[in-house]
């Protein structure tokens, strides 16, 4: 049953980390930018959920490309689960992009295709490794990354769900607690910053992860660094 979860979670993710699929996402970042140009208004910091790649690349590469161009600066954060910590500790290196090694070798930040993650409800980010363009750009120091606990980015997710009225998918609350995080620093530094950030998907088929969440069962888990060690050790050798 793990191998079978753990392809199911291959096909999915493997969607979202081709590059071309990455591109065609960033009609969501160029209308966020022709809507903030229509309120006078340029980010500060943008902010994504990062388990392929596609939310992330969606929501910052057109402004990561307007970095590049020299037009504006921006901070851009990327936020994974601890338990699936493919930038914040996997190898940059050629690997698989799935468990059955049918796909070609792709340079990317990689817990290594054998890894299988932790059942953290978090479906859409439990993906052995990142998007060759996030990967790359995060090896070239355009993006900051980070790793977060589920518990506390469901409580991030209910605090937004109470101020805002929108329940954020399990995914997103990874971008709602950084954004909450990063707006709390503004507060205790005295600034202001304009925060943008990729809601990308509700919770309504994810209420039962807000009960066991209410409940208390849920716990953290973190991917721990021998497991880290033994599923980079079966990274494929170039000839």
């Amino acid at each position: 049953m793990e191998l079978a979860a753990a392809d199911e979670q291959t096909k999915y993710a493997l969607g979202s980390v081709l590059n071309h699929v990455l591109l065609h996402q960033t009609v969501i970042g160029l209308e966020a930018l022709t809507q903030l140009e229509m309120a006078g208004d340029y980010p500060d910091i943008v902010i994504g959920c990062t388990g392929g790649g596609s939310n992330l690349a969606g929501i910052a590469f057109p402004f990561i490309g307007a970095k590049l161009r020299g037009e504006r600066d921006v901070q851009v954060i990327a936020v994974e689960p601890a338990a699936c910590p493919s930038l914040t500790r996997g190898k940059y290196a050629y690997d698989f992009g799935d468990t059955a090694h049918l796909t070609p070798l792709t340079k990317m930040h990689t817990l290594g295709s054998g890894f299988v993650p932790e059942g953290i409800h978090a479906g859409g980010l439990r993906y052995h490794g990142m998007a060759p363009l996030v990967s790359h750009i995060a090896n070239l120091g355009l993006v900051e990354s980070r790793a977060e606990y589920q518990l506390g980015c469901f409580a991030a997710g209910l605090t937004f769900a109470q101020a805002e009225g929108i329940l954020p998918a399990p995914e997103a609350n990874h971008a709602v607690k950084a954004t909450i995080d990063e707006a709390k620093l503004c507060k205790e530094e005295g600034i202001s910053k304009t925060i943008l950030f990729n809601l990308c998907g509700h919770g309504h088929f994810d209420m039962q992860a807000y009960i066991d969440y209410q409940a208390g069962r849920l716990v953290d888990t973190e991917y721990s660094a021998n497991e880290v060690a033994m599923a980079l050790a079966g990274l494929p050798v170039l000839q």
